[in-house]
This record gives C-alpha cells, sequence and structure tokens, in this order.
C-alpha cells in the first residue's frame, strides 16, 4: 500500500502547484486573445480540467468496467456542484453575471435533461452516445457565437504575452493530467482492497480524485477575483461531463448500466443541478455566499454517507 499512498501525495501536490498557474495563464489567454473570462472559464479551463474524467472514462470503457466510467461523470457532476462550487463559496463568495443564467444555464440543463432520457432505459448504447456528442458541438458552437469580451483590470491579469500564456496553458494542462491520474491510481487501489464496486469506486474516488483540478482552480480563481472563471468552470466543466465523458462509455462498451446509477445517482446529480439553477437565478444580481456554500457541501457529505449506507 506504500506506493499507491506516495501517488496519491505526489498527484496532489501537482495538482495544487499546476491550478494556480494554470487559471492565470487561462486568464491571460483571455485578455490578449480578445475573449471573455467567462468564456475561457466554459471552455479552455473547463476541458483542461475535465482532462482526467475523459481519460479516466476511456481507459475504464477500454478495459471493459464501463461502469467505472459512468459513474465518473455522473460522480463528477455531483462533486462539481456539491465539493467544488460548495467550498469555493465558502473561501470566497462566488458574484453571478446575468449572462450565466440567460445563456450557460439552460444549457447545462438541458444537457442534464438528455443525459437522464439516454440512461432511463438503463441500456447506454452508440446511439445515446452520438446524440450526446452532437449535443456538445451544438453547445460550444452557441457559446462562441455568444461571446462577449470583456476588459479585465491590469492587475486581474497576469503580465505575459499571449505566446507565454499559451505556453504555461499547455504545460500545466499536461500537469494536471498527468497528477490526477496519479492520485486516481493511487486512491482506485487503495479503494479496491476494500472491495468497493466500480460503479462506487467511480461515483467517489475517481470522481472526487478527477474533481480537485476543478476544485483547486476554482478555490485559486475565486482568491485571485477571477470570479468568471470560477463559476463558468463548474458549468462547464459539468456540460462537457454529460456530452463528452458520458458519451465514452456509450461508443467504446455500449450495453447495460448498474440500475443504481439510473435510480439513486441520476437523480442526486439531477436534484443538485437544479438547485444551482435556482441559486443563480436567485442570485442573478448578487453573489453565491458563505451559506447556501455551505448547505452544498453538508448536501455532498449526506450523498457520500448515503453512498456508504447502500454500498
Amino acid at each position: 500500500m506504500l506506493l499507491p499512498l506516495i501517488t496519491i501525495l505526489v498527484g496532489l501536490i501537482g495538482l495544487l502547484w499546476s491550478a494556480d498557474r494554470f487559471v492565470g495563464a487561462a486568464a491571460a489567454t483571455a485578455h490578449r486573445a480578445g475573449m471573455s473570462t467567462l468564456l475561457i472559464g466554459m471552455t479552455i479551463v473547463a476541458l483542461g480540467t475535465s482532462a482526467p474524467e475523459i481519460l479516466v472514462s476511456i481507459m475504464a470503457a477500454l478495459d471493459g468496467i464501463p461502469n467505472l466510467a459512468t459513474g465518473n461523470a455522473l460522480g463528477s457532476n455531483i462533486a462539481n456542484i456539491g465539493l467544488v462550487l460548495g467550498v469555493t463559496a465558502l473561501v470566497a463568495p462566488i458574484p453571478v453575471r446575468f449572462s450565466i443564467v440567460r445563456r450557460e444555464l439552460p444549457l447545462l440543463l438541458g444537457a442534464t435533461g438528455l443525459a437522464g432520457y439516454a440512461l432511463a432505459n438503463g441500456i447506454l448504447g452508440r446511439f445515446d452516445a452520438l446524440f450526446l456528442l452532437a449535443l456538445l458541438i451544438f453547445s460550444l458552437w452557441w457559446l462562441f457565437r455568444a461571446d462577449t469580451p470583456d476588459e479585465a483590470a491590469p492587475e486581474q491579469v497576469p503580465d505575459m504575452t499571449l505566446a507565454k500564456a499559451l505556453a504555461w496553458l499547455t504545460l500545466t494542462l499536461a500537469l494536471l493530467v498527468v497528477s490526477s491520474r496519479l492520485l486516481v491510481w493511487g486512491a482506485s487501489e487503495l479503494a479496491r482492497g476494500f472491495g468497493i464496486s466500480e460503479l462506487v469506486i467511480g461515483l467517489t474516488i475517481v470522481a472526487i480524485g478527477t474533481s480537485l483540478p476543478e476544485l483547486a482552480a476554482c478555490v485559486s480563481s475565486a482568491l485571485k477575483r477571477h470570479h468568471d472563471i470560477a463559476i463558468g468552470n463548474v458549468i462547464g466543466s459539468n456540460l462537457f461531463n454529460m456530452l463528452a465523458v458520458l458519451p465514452i462509455p456509450g461508443m467504446l462498451a455500449p450495453g447495460p448500466i448498474d440500475p443504481a446509477a439510473a435510480s439513486r445517482d441520476f437523480p442526486t446529480m439531477l436534484t443538485l443541478t437544479l438547485l444551482l439553477g435556482a441559486l443563480l437565478l436567485w442570485q442573478r444580481h448578487g453573489a453565491i455566499g458563505r451559506l447556501p456554500g455551505g448547505a452544498l457541501t453538508l448536501l455532498y457529505v449526506g450523498y457520500l454517507g448515503w453512498l456508504a449506507l447502500s454500498h
């Protein structure tokens, strides 16, 4: 058990170091390229921090354990709202822009609903996967078409050229992926020693491990006052998880899914997503403060307790 513990430690250190620099590079890229920081959070940061989920799901599906991949997608969305957004709001209240409510929230709600429809019959097939991937392409087109560049204050953006920002973005993205993979491998090895099912491993150990980049990036963004990256990253990551990660087992290993995924875990994810939508609508001219952040965190802890009792 010594090697898994070492890889967990190395993965955590790598995540914390790279996430801080990744956010700075993303903000600089947004400013220099004329893109809004919200769009950067919804696309580059979200895709970058969702890369571990994508890689883990591909490997799990190819290894013949698609339930781990499905649990990873659902569990990561649950963790992103309950753990990532909850902890970030506890660290620093997150202002909500009306554009998020008007443009990004409907995409997330629509993707969540269609993912539930794909899982409802207990089978995740290639048609379901292609349908979700088509919606991903539409969502990216919609976000880029509707983007409005902003002018970030000089003190909010690291002083670096576009080329340097892109180089740091690439380097730290690679480190995020490697660090997450190390952490997930170590945690999964420890979990298997306790006889935990593939779905529960995906929902907990793997989902939390692959959500750590989002947590580190969002907390770092909030502390640096890049609020659009923080909240845009959570929404964007959840969108990618439903439209890019969930289709992977359907494409590579189509077939039946664990019934608990549709009866227990998807309803939990849907409830948290609707709660997030209600918070954004309620605070569309305010901020998600520490009280809602604490409530989201407690809900996530309660969900983990539910998993432990039902296992």
